[in-house]
């Protein structure tokens, strides 16, 4: 049940050594940081929210424990698995019960955390762009002075 959330922050932490180094060594500008936390909050909530790549190769472990007459049942055993939805973008898996019953599996922060991954890294690779394409615009000094 918590697997996707100790994933994500384990990969967070093991993320967090080569960040520290590049922003040590490299000194990049605040938009290039930004722009590297947007992209790696993307990749962890959408791994979380697929999590980590069960929801495509097999849903139906995701939602619910197979009973020894192979039928999927949920955690507390008053209901079998019907149908199981994945939708890749964002990302959800909707287990529906018997009795008209479903649930997300997705953790609720994963979607949120996608969207504003990719706003930042969106924004910050747009100033990137603009201030590169300022920076040659602009005419430099060859050190000529009159």
């Amino acid at each position: 049940m918590f697997g996707p959330i100790v994933i994500t922050l384990l990969l967070i932490v093991v993320g967090a050594v080569p960040y520290a180094l590049w922003v040590t060594w490299k000194k990049p500008s605040g938009p290039a940081r930004w722009a590297v936390i947007g992209i790696a909050a993307t990749l962890a909530a959408y791994g979380a929210g697929t999590v980590y790549g069960l929801a495509f190769t097999n849903p139906l472990d995701i939602c619910g424990d197979k009973t020894g007459d192979g039928v999927y049942m949920d955690a507390l055993r008053d209901y079998s698995l019907t149908s199981v939805d994945v939708d890749s973008f964002p990302p959800s898996v909707t287990c529906h019960w018997t009795g008209d019953h479903s649930t997300e599996v997705v953790w609720p922060w994963a979607p949120p955390l996608l969207y504003a991954g990719l706003a930042c890294s969106v924004v910050c690779f747009s100033l990137l762009l603009i201030n590169r394409h300022k920076r040659r615009r602009t005419p430099h000094d060859h050190g000529l002075e009159a």
